[in-house]
């Protein structure tokens, strides 16, 4: 009879097990962006574990893999009150901290404190009216508008030059763009090599049709990057705003550096959009969120400036970046050339806004040349505060 109960409950916990396995979504999946989840089903009604036995002596063990996580968690269902924690010997401290007052426990509670750091770092290039990159300006020669209102402070400020460069390489590889690709490809292969510079600068490769691939992860080994680019294979839909989402959470907001780094993306694209389930306005509000520029080279090779251009334009704008229109196969090459110019001709600028508020709200930042109005500036047009 032991024996049948013994296994009884093996049998019920492993059937729970499984069950809540199963109903743990997929970590690659892309979401959490508001559109996003609105195309999803309505999840399953949740299934009722099976009965526990009524002999249970032994604690109920769990699987962390297994328990929801985000807004899932706060709908789970509490535990049963029957399951008992796991006892361990208690440690000298934390026999110190049952001795303890509680008083003197609340006391330390309430002067446990969090800081938000109101410092915002933007990065931004000057031009003059023929498009030549100046190089040689000083803080003073900028004023800062942030929500419309003069910063208080410029904490820091230097020449983008002497940063590390953490690059994602986004390559169309959709059926759209096949009978170009591998000279894309080469001129791709060619930026990288010119660009990442070993033991300081950092790149990733990402081909993207209906999903994104990571052909090959973060690294300053050009020969790699290359691998990675060349093992693309164009087919299938194009899901540009899943791709780009994708990079910038999953990739740049996470990419780990002792100091500050310049974040960019280079999407080589027609701009036909049809498989993402993300919006282009989410895409470019977590390229913003990243503090990501991106960088967009045109495949549609026309120069017409039309539709899907112009959504390859309000990406770039929108994050400070710029957008490039080649007129034949060959400018695609000149389009990287470019790119790089524009990334070692940079300025990077820390300033503390006026009636800052951690509210998440978006808000706006322009940089104004003083004194020099012939001078163009270019660079994010806003970010969104951290939420306290």
């Amino acid at each position: 009879m032991k024996i049948r109960s013994v296994i009884f409950f093996l049998s019920s916990f492993c059937l729970l097990g499984y069950t809540l396995v199963a109903q743990n979504p997929g970590q690659n999946e892309l979401p959490s962006a508001p559109s996003a989840s609105q195309q999803k089903a309505q999840p399953p009604a949740p299934v009722a574990p099976p009965p526990q036995p009524q002999a249970a002596s032994a604690p109920q063990a769990t699987n962390p893999q297994s328990q929801p996580s985000g807004d899932a968690a706060k709908s789970s269902p509490a535990a049963p009150a029957e399951a008992q924690p796991v006892q361990t010997q208690p440690s000298e401290s934390s026999k110190a901290a049952a001795d303890t007052p509680k008083n003197s426990q609340e006391d330390d509670t309430i002067t446990t404190i969090r800081k938000i750091v109101n410092e915002v770092n933007v990065v931004f290039t000057v031009t003059d009216k023929h498009g030549r990159y100046i190089r040689d300006l000083k803080k003073d020669d900028f004023k800062i508008m942030d929500d419309r209102k003069p910063a208080t402070e410029i904490s820091s400020f230097r020449a983008e030059t002497d940063l590390p460069l953490d690059v994602g390489l986004l390559i169309d590889a959709s059926n759209s763009i096949r009978d170009r690709f591998k000279f894309e490809q080469e001129a791709a292969i060619e930026f990288l090599s010119q660009t990442i510079r070993r033991k300081y600068d950092q790149a990733f490769v990402v081909g993207f049709d209906v999903t994104p691939e990571v052909t090959q992860d973060f690294t300053d080994n050009t020969e790699a990057l290359s691998l990675g680019v060349r093992a693309l294979r164009p087919g299938g839909g194009t899901a540009l705003y899943d791709a780009l989402y994708f990079a910038c959470r999953d990739k740049l907001m996470k990419a780990e550096h002792t100091g500050p780094a310049r974040k960019a993306v280079i999407l080589l694209s027609d701009g036909d959009d049809n498989q993402s389930h993300v919006t282009r306005e989410e895409a470019i509000e977590m390229a913003q969120r990243a503090e990501v520029v991106v960088y967009t080279i045109s495949t549609n090779l026309t120069g017409s400036n039309g539709k899907y251009d112009k959504i390859l334009e309000r990406i770039a704008e929108a994050t400070g970046g710029r957008s490039y229109v080649p007129f034949q196969l060959t400018e695609v090459a000149n389009a990287f050339a470019a790119i790089q110019e524009e990334l070692r001709s940079q300025y990077a600028i820390s300033y503390k806004p006026a009636d800052f508020r951690a509210d998440g709200h978006y808000r706006t930042i322009e940089i104004l040349a003083k004194n020099q109005k012939k001078l163009q500036v270019r660079s994010r047009r806003g970010y969104y505060s951290p939420v306290q």
